[in-house]
């Protein structure tokens, strides 16, 4: 009985040493680290990186904003920039070209309708200076015809005045359009990015036969349509 207690005793003892030391451990690795997350741990489950690199469409959106085209550069989609570009290009020549012929046009109406020195014959008058080549104002002072008198030559100006005034407001228009285009295409493709288009997208028709279980004989016979 003496040798059991003792036995018993000295377990005691050496279980309580043993929690001791490592709680000395644990508090020395402790105080060695900057956090208690800097201990390492074992068993630790960490997440692995799938690799696999996906747009944001708002981000796309917004980059595409700020600069024309630049949401497909960040889509990554590179072959629709000289298509985007080229129409912006177009779109931006249209719009000085025809904004252009509507100052000259103008600048031609308002003077012939403002002038108290109207001269027909003064090639340095804006409204002579416009003619179409060998035209005059008046009868007989063109080559090759008259607008009619001064009269029919101010509608006549007022005329393509209006009408290159619409083309460029059409062509600011179809710009806009352009770029609201480039913004939804940058959208869509962000969200379509990990869209399956391979050839998997098929169907296979599978035939497959089943067994009754009870009695171990042919029940049926079924086609199967597998989209992937």
């Amino acid at each position: 009985m003496l040798i059991l207690s003792l036995c018993t005793l000295s377990a005691v003892l050496y279980s309580q040493q043993t929690v001791e030391t490592d709680t000395q451990v644990f508090a020395a690795e402790i105080g060695s680290s900057d956090s208690i997350s800097d201990i390492p741990m074992k068993d630790t489950i960490m997440p692995l990186p799938t690799g696999e690199w996906k747009p944001d469409p708002i981000r796309a959106v917004w980059m595409g904003a700020i600069i024309p085209g630049y949401g497909q550069i960040y889509n990554r989609s590179y072959w629709k920039l000289p298509i985007v570009y080229g129409t912006f290009m177009g779109c931006a020549y249209a719009i000085v070209w025809t904004n252009g012929i509507y100052t000259d046009y103008k600048t031609a109406y308002r003077d012939i309708a403002t002038d108290p020195n109207y001269n027909p014959l003064d090639p340095t008058k804006s409204y002579v200076a416009i003619l179409p080549k060998g035209y005059g104002i008046d009868a007989g002072t063109g080559s090759a015809g008259s607008m009619g008198g001064k009269q029919k030559y101010t509608t006549y100006l007022q005329s393509n005045m209006n009408s290159y005034r619409r083309y460029r407001d059409i062509t600011i228009v179809a710009m806009v359009v352009a770029y609201t285009l480039s913004l939804i295409d940058a959208y869509v493709d962000a969200q379509l990015y990990d869209f399956d288009i391979s050839t998997d997208l098929s169907m296979n028709i599978e035939p497959r036969v089943t067994r009754d279980p009870l009695n171990n004989r042919n029940a049926e016979i079924k086609v199967a349509f597998t989209l992937k």
